[in-house]
């Protein structure tokens, strides 16, 4: 059972109660990430997640990771666009250790600028790690490209050029406005002790600010774009990608569910044609993404550079094939256990579960329990698959870029 429960001090915490193991994971969910950055703090979430690790009054780095390895814990962070999240898991019998590791760490890194500095550098070598990752770069580009105009289109990392302008102040004014207790939520699921949990996290989290000054999201219309980046690089990295809707809309598990039988397992249409029937790709996939309010389908495949114009009319010929054929029940069918089956698998570890809780509480206000995901992707009809088919079978809607070694028209190509 999930217990969501608001605290004294205004922080929500969401807890799922597993007495048959003997571990916990806790995090600690904050609704800031790239959306609630400008040009001037692009990376800043990002970037701020990094300095989390490198010390605080009582630990240095090091000691932050030797504190978690004597508990045997694991501990990690990551940054989105909407969130960022800080997590630990341990032994149940740790807890408290744990907490009290996550909660220095969150309240009270020094942000030294030594430590700043040294983690620019980092930063800024994982840029360089990102473009020189084609299928991680194509895959950032069509984001950009699909919200150009929207605060979704921010990048996550940053650039060399707005790093170099964040500085400490920078910093803790940002805390001090996007850290605040209404805007962040406590996550934990495994074997804990909820009385003990809340009175962990109450007293700590009290000092922060209350509340977050809303902020007005910029919205854009959409409008397919096309970008092509020449590098000198052995296979073509193409992405097509067209807006959807938000994680919260009706038609989520229609869309998750469709892209399961478009390009989502083995067995689909993109992977069976464009693979196994002509050849053409190692690797091609499409990937149904969703944010809070918007979202976004999209199709990858990684060709030969004499190859771009097969696998796009490929690409197309499925495309067609679903406005024109739709989806068989048998179709249908099969994707729903596939997608049941990999949310059931998510599920049988603490981390999953506590991601799984954090997400929705942080985006959606509540959680759906197992029972009503089930329910909800067992509800979906041949004709909900024809009304999100309608919203990305027209490759005319699609955005589309190609990293490669040529200079190609891919709107041309794409459209023709």
């Amino acid at each position: 059972m999930i217990n969501i429960k608001e605290l004294d001090c205004g922080i929500r915490i969401a807890m799922e109660e597993i007495t048959h193991v003997q571990s916990v994971s806790i995090g600690i969910w904050v609704k800031a990430g790239a959306v609630d950055e400008n040009n001037n703090v692009s990376g800043i979430s990002h970037y701020i997640e990094h300095m989390l690790f490198k010390g605080t009054n009582d630990r240095n780095a090091k000691q932050i990771a030797e504190d978690v390895d004597k508990i045997g814990g694991q501990i990690n962070a990551f940054t989105g666009k909407e969130a960022t999240c800080y997590y630990i898991k341990t032994l149940t019998s740790n807890t408290e250790t744990a907490v009290n590791i996550l909660l220095d760490m969150f309240l009270n890194s020094k942000f030294d600028n030594k430590e700043m500095i040294k983690e620019k550098q980092v930063i800024l070598e994982e840029i360089k790690m990102i473009e020189d990752s084609p299928e991680d770069d194509v895959h950032d580009i069509i984001c950009e490209l699909i919200f150009k105009g929207h605060n979704l289109e921010n990048s996550i990392i940053g650039t060399p050029k707005s790093l170099k302008g964040i500085e400490r102040e920078t910093i803790l004014k940002y805390l001090d406005e996007e850290y605040t207790r209404d805007n962040i939520v406590v996550s934990v699921s495994g074997n804990f002790n909820e009385g003990e949990i809340c009175a962990l996290f109450e007293d700590k989290l009290s000092a922060l600010k209350r509340s977050k000054l809303l902020k007005g999201k910029i919205h854009s219309e959409y409008t397919p774009n096309y970008k092509v980046k020449v590098k000198d690089i052995e296979q073509t990295h193409i992405c097509l990608g067209t807006r959807t809707f938000g994680i919260a809309d009706d038609r989520h598990y229609a869309l998750i569910l469709l892209n399961n039988i478009m390009g989502g397992s083995m067995s689909s249409r993109l992977f069976q044609n464009i693979r196994e029937e002509k050849g053409l790709a190692y690797s091609v996939y499409s990937m149904a993404n969703s944010f809070e309010q918007e979202g976004y389908y999209n199709i990858y495949a990684g060709v030969s550079h004499n190859k771009i114009k097969d696998v796009i009319l490929a690409i197309k010929e499925e495309l067609v094939s679903l406005k024109e054929n739709g989806v068989s029940e048998d179709e249908l069918s099969t994707a729903k256990e596939q997608l049941k089956s990999s949310y059931i698998f998510s599920q049988e570890n603490v981390n999953g579960r506590m991601f799984s809780i954090g997400k929705s509480t942080i985006l959606l206000g509540k959680v759906y329990t197992p029972e009503e995901i089930i329910e909800g992707i067992d509800k979906v009809t041949l004709e909900d698959i024809k009304e999100v088919s309608e919203l990305i079978y027209d490759v005319r809607n699609y955005c589309g870029v190609a990293i490669t070694n040529q200079k190609i028209d891919l709107k041309e190509i794409l459209l023709s």
